[in-house]
């Protein structure tokens, strides 16, 4: 198997086992506690390695994601006691751990023990595909592309299972208690999982990479759908594309595979936002040009209904004069106009302007008259 196909089953492997959880991090709006665990890992890593004196031992694994644990234990501690707020109880725990993590790898971790501080910060996915599975001695695949496979598995099953629960006490807490279905209970299942991930992805992608595949693809799709279902999909989707795109451009300038992967998934956000429907703001600014387009269209209908039948009919409803009436410059009441025409509220005849049924329906239904008292 070529590296390149290595490098991208393994970001691809950590796109779907991050992207998976990110919406229910988003919409439970704890998305910056990814970034708190990313960096506390080391803190566990270290922990673990000065207990076991091995950096082959499995426990290095559990250790990090016990330090993600704890960190979300201390953020929640720091929330309950209602001194400081969500935002600032994560800057309190996480640099505070980070921080003691990297005082006692310097102090205690031999200088000839191999944890590069450079890879605990940025990451290197061409290290974590040298790292192969070997079956009856020949290579097959990259251990990191296993295990991240296994826990998108993982993931994809809890959500599975606890799909109901996870999504009623995301959007309502409380109603989930009333129900019995104990949020706090599955709020630490949901962490233990975003534990167990970020330690997976670390390794491979760095931390600045694992925040971006769990926020990043989930703000994506919530953008586009308000369905939990079709957010969940898409997220996926985007954290696919955006890999596949990150890990081909970094091969080909010869830059860092995570933070080209973080960065196409930046710009990747930056066109839905901009063009997705239904929040996309030039989406938003269609749609406003067209309810303000069709709300010209109903006033013009509305001013030929109320002049209907009158002595000033004739007057009201003339072109040449009608944008005095109405206050309107003549090149927007001719735009206006046509779109009525077009629309089919309007007809042009004898240089007036004469209402339709579908216009006349359009005024009452804007006066609240009932239509077949008028019929």
């Amino acid at each position: 198997m070529s590296v390149q196909l290595e490098l991208l089953l393994l970001m691809a492997t950590a796109a779907c086992a991050c992207a998976v959880l990110g919406p229910f991090l988003v919409l439970r709006r704890v998305a910056l506690i990814t970034d708190a665990i990313s960096h506390v890992l080391l803190f566990g890593i270290v922990i673990a390695y000065l207990i076991f004196k091995d950096l082959d031992s499995p426990w290095l694994f559990f250790g990090a994601a016990a330090s993600g644990l704890l960190t979300v234990a201390l953020v929640e501690a720091l929330q309950k006691s209602r001194f400081v707020k969500s935002d600032a109880a994560i800057g309190l725990v996480f640099p505070t751990l980070f921080a003691l993590g990297a005082i006692l790898l310097t102090m205690f971790v031999p200088k000839t023990t191999h944890l590069d501080v450079d890879q605990v910060l940025l990451g290197s996915p061409e290290f974590g595909v040298q790292d192969l599975f070997l079956w009856s001695g020949t290579p097959i695949i990259a251990k990191g592309t296993l295990v991240l496979a296994g826990l998108f598995l993982l993931n994809l099953g809890a959500i599975t299972l606890c799909y109901k629960e996870l999504k009623l006490s995301t959007f309502d807490p409380a109603l989930a208690t009333v129900f019995g279905f104990a949020p706090v209970l599955l709020h630490y299942l949901l962490m233990s999982l975003v534990s167990l991930s970020a330690v997976a992805a670390f390794n491979a992608v760095g931390p600045i990479t694992v925040v971006a595949l769990f926020v990043v693809p989930a703000a994506c799709a919530y953008l586009i759908s308000d369905r939990l279902s079709v957010v969940l999909v898409l997220s996926v989707v985007f954290a696919l594309v955006g890999s596949y795109v990150g890990v081909w451009l970094a091969l080909q300038f010869d830059t860092n595979i995570g933070g080209t992967v973080a960065t196409v998934l930046g710009l990747l956000f930056g066109l839905v936002w901009l063009f997705a429907p239904p929040r996309g703001l030039l989406w938003q600014g269609l749609q406003h040009w067209k309810k303000r387009g069709r709300f010209h269209e109903l006033l013009l209908a509305i001013h030929l209904f109320q002049h209907e039948g009158t002595a000033a009919e004739a007057e009201e409803s003339a072109i040449d004069g009608l944008h005095r009436h109405v206050q309107w410059p003549p090149d927007v009441l001719k735009q206006v106009m046509n779109r009525a025409i077009q629309r089919g509220w309007v007809v042009s005849s004898a240089e007036r302007l004469t209402l339709t049924s579908s216009g006349r329906i359009a005024a009452q239904t804007a006066f609240r008259i009932p239509v077949k008292q008028t019929e």
